[in-house]
């Protein structure tokens, strides 16, 4: 039986996230979107302030999957909830329940810390879909995800008007 084991990523894991994070890109096509370094994972994972926290799983003693994490807050609701950034287990180290083992690890914190729900986003063609459907997770289907970033952000930063 294999050793399995997930631990709080330190300051000292920013290589090892951040290669995590590439293998992730990689395996949705989006290589080219990754600028994140090691410093920026350091800075903003583990200074006074963190934006993000991070759990690693180990396989025989490697590192072979994360799940980056923060808390959102339902208005509705009135409680926290736990945002699920990225969760990856690289290829060759699948078929082991690591997927499961995290997402059960997350609950866990949720549950842990009184939030009310653990929220993520799935691409539409992603095969773990039916995976995440399967564990009780709820697609909304009538949400759209938008953002705001780069020229576009900047442009709505600037505008001083009312209109």
């Amino acid at each position: 039986m294999p050793a399995i084991a997930i631990r709080t990523a330190t300051a000292a894991d920013a290589g090892t996230l951040l290669r995590l994070v590439r293998a992730l890109a990689a395996y949705e096509n989006l290589s080219d979107a990754v600028t994140a370094t090691e410093e920026d994972l350091r800075r903003d994972g583990f200074g006074p302030h963190p934006a993000f926290e991070a759990r690693i799983v180990s396989l025989d003693g490697a590192d072979v999957g994360f799940t980056l994490f923060y808390p959102n807050y339902s208005t509705f609701a009135g409680r926290a909830g736990l945002f699920l950034e990225d969760l990856f287990v690289e290829p060759a180290a699948r078929g082991h329940g690591l997927g499961r083992l995290l997402l059960a690890d997350l609950a866990r914190i949720a549950a842990g810390r009184g939030w009310r729900a653990l929220v993520l986003h799935v691409l539409d063609w992603n095969p773990t879909r039916q995976f995440y459907e399967h564990l009780g997770f709820r697609r909304h289907g009538e949400w759209l995800l938008h953002s705001l970033s780069g020229e576009a952000l900047a442009r709505l930063a600037d505008r001083r008007d009312d209109a």
